[in-house]
């Protein structure tokens, strides 16, 4: 009784959620594709810590950070240590080049394509806000064919790395480039880093998690509704459509 309970509050929130949003922010990896699904994130990471110490500058990270599976976190390591250098903006070019090969390989969020149509198709207005380089985002989208869903509206990471999620600067643009309210808009990630911009900004948050890990770590971070799969956001949104 008490997991039909549950269940029906989440039904309830989620419904809450989506009601009333005239706008809809989407991260890009996790809510509509799994962007290193063939070229692996820690791959990306290894290359990019080899491209720093080709250069002799491998001493600028710390062992963990070395270690790191995370391309961004090697990006982030060097843009706080040597900020605005030239270092800088040639790895944040190399970490667009290998997101671009990965987005050849990138695999759909599964529902993510039917809900990005459908959410378009009944007048919302959507922008990508993520910390990928919109470049990226654009490619796989256009090779989807829903790129119309969201030009220009393509929200990613600028060459001030300070701006990168949680910074919810990415966010703000997509609102003033949408001129929409914070109160008529939510966002949907995957990461506590997208949770914390969106509270910043002001707008709604859904927490989209395709594994219980990734569900935990979203409501330890304090978010109110988390699914583990989009089907339940499409037919909620093709409910409210035809309410």
């Amino acid at each position: 009784m008490r997991q039909i309970e549950q269940a029906a509050s989440v039904i309830e929130k989620l419904r809450d959620l989506i009601t009333g949003a005239e706008c809809v922010l989407f991260d890009f990896d996790g809510p509509v594709c799994r962007l290193f699904a063939g070229h692996q994130a820690h791959n990306v990471a290894d290359s990019l810590v080899n491209w720093l110490e080709k250069r002799g500058q491998h001493v600028l990270l710390t062992d963990d950070e070395l270690a790191s599976d995370n391309p961004h976190a090697v990006l982030r390591a060097v843009a706080r240590i040597r900020p605005g250098s030239e270092l800088v903006e040639a790895l944040e070019d190399e970490l667009t080049r290998e997101e671009l090969r990965a987005a050849a390989t990138a695999r759909p969020t599964p529902y993510a394509d039917p809900l990005i149509r459908t959410w378009s198709a009944v007048g919302s207005r959507l922008a990508i806000t993520t910390n990928n380089s919109a470049l990226v985002a654009e490619q796989y989208l256009t090779g989807r064919g829903l790129a119309d869903c969201f030009v220009p509206h393509i929200y990613g990471r600028t060459t001030d790395l300070s701006r990168l999620k949680p910074n919810p600067d990415s966010l703000n643009r997509a609102l003033t480039g949408l001129d929409a309210r914070p109160d008529v808009t939510l966002m949907i990630g995957d990461t506590p880093s997208d949770l914390a911009a969106a509270q910043e900004a002001g707008v709604r948050f859904l927490g989209y998690a395709r594994d219980e890990m990734r569900v935990q770590r979203l409501r330890r971070a304090g978010a109110e509704v988390v699914v583990d799969g989009l089907e339940p956001v499409l037919a909620m949104v093709r409910a409210t459509a035809q309410a």
